[in-house]
């Protein structure tokens, strides 16, 4: 298991995108997720990257964290090898699962996400690439 990314709830995706280019970040394209009502753009961080969410409704889930909290790190991501395997540890842990089967994710992902009150506050997301 490694850190996959950090996710980042932003205003504005082309600006946040600006900054990091600005910065000297390789920042890749925008991708729209509409089933989870965000834009998002990945920042290239060697084995990691930081993933900008910006919300298209502001009743989606980042669009509810940025009125509450502002912009700002929003979620880890673990990637693992097998996320049904993973899903199955973790409900056998007792651990409070937001989503209890993956679902799909960004860049041909399958994902599930993990209630912050089993991790210390964090929300936390477990993710598998597709295998090649």
């Amino acid at each position: 298991m490694t850190l996959d990314h950090v996710g980042i709830a932003v205003k504005d995706l082309e600006e946040a995108r600006q900054t990091y280019l600005t910065l000297g970040f390789e920042v890749g394209p925008v991708e729209e997720l509409p089933e989870r009502k965000l834009r998002i753009a990945m920042v290239r961080l060697g084995e990691s990257n930081l993933e900008l969410l910006c919300p298209t409704d502001p009743d989606s889930p980042v669009g509810k964290f940025l009125a509450k909290n502002g912009p700002g790190i929003q979620h880890l991501c673990y990637r693992v090898d097998n996320i049904d395997k993973k899903i199955e540890e973790l409900r056998a842990a007792g651990v409070r699962l937001i989503d209890e089967k993956a679902r799909p994710g960004a860049h041909g992902t399958r994902v599930a996400f993990v209630h912050p009150a089993s991790v210390g506050g964090v929300l936390t997301e477990f993710c598998e690439h597709a295998r090649a």
